[in-house]
């Protein structure tokens, strides 16, 4: 599952993506990460970008949760709550996982 929001997005008054990092971990999904975009827009267009004259930059978040496809739709009306504005992706994928030489 990939999530799209704002860095300004917040739910009962954290970050959003933080509210829902905490709440992957806790629901037991395998893996989740959280990357900070440097410059986007979203569905009004705005583009965001760093800046030192602003103080509030509400730059792009995605947020890409790795799991089975059941646990994910586990929790999907839960991230529904959360995410007001933004968008959210659920992908099949085939994984690979590749291990360092000497590691089983």
């Amino acid at each position: 599952m990939r999530i799209y929001l704002g860095e300004s997005d917040r739910y009962h008054g954290k970050p959003a993506y933080m509210y829902l990092i905490e709440l992957f971990r806790k629901e037991g999904l395998k893996g989740a990460t959280v990357m900070r975009g440097i410059a986007g827009f979203g569905s009004k267009s705005i583009i965001h970008f760093p800046s030192i004259l602003r103080l509030s930059e509400d730059l792009p978040i995605i947020i890409e949760v790795v799991d089975e496809e059941s646990k994910i739709n586990n929790v999907l009306d839960k991230v529904k709550d959360v995410v007001k504005e933004g968008l959210i992706t659920i992908e099949r994928l085939d994984t690979v996982i590749i291990r360092r030489h000497g590691e089983s």
